[in-house]
């Protein structure tokens, strides 16, 4: 399973980032190989805090328009919601005290401790993941 992380679906849809035609060529190959893709609650709001986020420079969606690009992504065949089950707390503790996750990094510590519980690997253009103990991560917009 492929788990994304909210950078690569920011990029994605902001056409006014550098990086946006690679994500956006990379996220629609994902999607249409049916490659199994986890989509972590945490990374959907943060594509919701980011792009309705009017104090921010570049394109920007209506509350309205951000929720119906998550309701596509959620009626894809091969989109699953990726939740915390019974491993997570222990996980997710390991990935704090190991990782040295604290202030904002705690959010990563939360996706890297779902995409191991779920046995995937996550998708992210965002260095830091490198710190969690036992994680599988690849930058896919790289080489």
């Amino acid at each position: 399973m492929i788990v994304l992380d909210a950078n690569l679906l920011i990029y994605s849809y902001n056409s006014g980032s550098s990086r946006h035609k690679a994500a956006r060529a990379w996220f629609e190959a994902t999607l249409s190989r049916g490659d199994v893709v986890g989509l972590p609650w945490q990374a959907v709001s943060a594509f919701l805090r980011v792009m309705t986020n009017p104090k921010l420079p570049a394109e920007r969606f209506t509350l309205e328009q951000a929720a119906q690009i998550v309701d596509s992504w959620l009626a894809h065949p091969s989109v699953h919601l990726v939740t915390a089950g019974d491993r997570y707390w222990a996980l997710f503790r390991r990935m704090v005290v190991e990782g040295r996750a604290a202030g904002p990094r705690v959010s990563d510590a939360e996706i890297a401790a779902l995409t191991i519980e779920h046995g995937g690997e996550l998708h992210t253009v965002d260095r830091d993941f490198a710190r969690f103990p036992g994680l599988r991560w690849v930058n896919p917009l790289t080489g």
